[in-house]
């Protein structure tokens, strides 16, 4: 005797038969889903999966999926993966001590090589950048990885997190 069926995520039916809860694949050759085949046509039914609400790491996934993904910068998108950010910050931190002892503006040896600094930008091109510049691309890599922290505080403040909190509607723009 069957006494309840409900689909899972997977599409296969966690039933009761006589007692004992079983998975069943959603299989017309196996003779269980063929139980529930007789089972349904006698007017019962299998309850269809309900995904479980978002939770907070869920939406933590998607924040960091979102930070990781890059930024804008002077019309340009740039890559915001952990060691980008890290080697954005290293870059920042050696123009901010360029201009600490007297980098000007339009100077693109600040860190002291022999070619003018240049940053990779996600589609292989180059962009030239003096230390004032690098600066202001650092704060722009900072400023978007927390708005995307912030914007994560909103949806996981909610009542309940909206079940399309992945949609851009909730989190800030990436243009280039």
């Amino acid at each position: 005797m069957i006494t309840h069926a409900k689909y899972t995520e997977h599409g296969s039916i966690v039933t009761v038969i006589d007692g004992v809860e079983m998975s069943v694949p959603d299989d017309m050759g196996n003779r269980h889903r063929v139980m529930l085949a007789e089972w349904e046509a006698d007017g019962n039914s299998i309850e269809p999966y309900e995904a479980p609400p978002p939770s907070s790491a869920d939406v933590d996934r998607e924040r960091d999926r979102r930070i990781d993904g890059g930024f804008s910068f002077g019309g340009a998108m740039y890559q915001t993966r952990p060691e980008d950010r890290e080697n954005i910050l290293g870059a920042y931190s050696a123009a901010l001590t360029a201009v600490i002892n007297g980098a000007q503006a339009g100077d693109y040896r600040w860190d002291g090589g022999d070619s003018d600094f240049l940053w990779i930008a996600a589609d292989n091109s180059t962009a030239p950048m003096d230390a004032q510049m690098m600066i202001a691309f650092g704060q722009a890599a900072l400023a978007h990885k927390q708005a995307h922290i912030f914007a994560a505080r909103v949806l996981k403040d909610m009542p309940e997190i909206p079940v399309d909190y992945t949609d851009n509607q909730y989190w800030p723009a990436v243009t280039a």
